[in-house]
């Protein structure tokens, strides 16, 4: 009794947690036009409004710093003039979308593809981006564990930034080297 009793509650809770978090999802339907960054792109939707979106829960290397220039590429060859869905619950201090961008999967053929490839997902596979821990609760419901394991599976294998013995992760480079503007 007791045992079915906290399995109920925990059922209870997740689906609460599930329910409250997907209610706020909106989904942002365009075509990337442009990428800052490997973190940042922009995309232009049906009314030719441009969004600059920041990629919720990763951080990628920062221009001029090591494997900046190769995340950027990476998001590039993943996005770029490509139709995506940018699933998001809010903007950042600075406006950007905060937000999970898909793609179709790159070996598509038909113009009409699902778009099931979470782009943010794939550059921390690829280990051209750190899982930002730190911002693992605004993740939308299951993501901080796919992208904690994906990042686990880049170190071990030395991919991408990981093949460096110490990679200085993007916050504690910018601390590091601020802009001068």
């Amino acid at each position: 009794m007791r045992h079915s009793l906290k399995t109920a509650v925990f059922l209870l809770s997740a689906w609460l947690t599930l329910s409250c978090s997907a209610g706020n999802v909106h989904t942002l339907e365009g075509r990337v036009t442009g990428i800052a960054d490997g973190d940042t792109l922009y995309v232009l939707d049906a009314s030719r409004k441009s969004h600059k979106i920041r990629l919720l829960g990763i951080d990628a290397p920062e221009r001029g710093q090591a494997y900046g220039e190769r995340s950027k590429q990476s998001l590039a060859k993943l996005a770029y003039r490509q139709q995506v869905s940018v699933d998001w619950q809010g903007r950042d201090t600075y406006g950007r979308i905060l937000g999970r961008v898909r793609v179709a999967a790159a070996d598509c053929r038909q113009g009409s593809c699902p778009k099931t490839l979470d782009a943010n997902l794939e550059q921390v596979r690829l280990g051209l981006a750190w899982w930002n821990r730190k911002f693992a609760d605004s993740q939308l419901p299951g993501d901080a564990h796919l992208y904690a394991a994906a990042e686990r599976q880049a170190r071990k294998a030395g991919a991408g930034l990981w093949a460096d013995p110490d990679p200085v992760p993007p916050w504690r480079w910018r601390r590091q080297n601020p802009r001068q503007d």
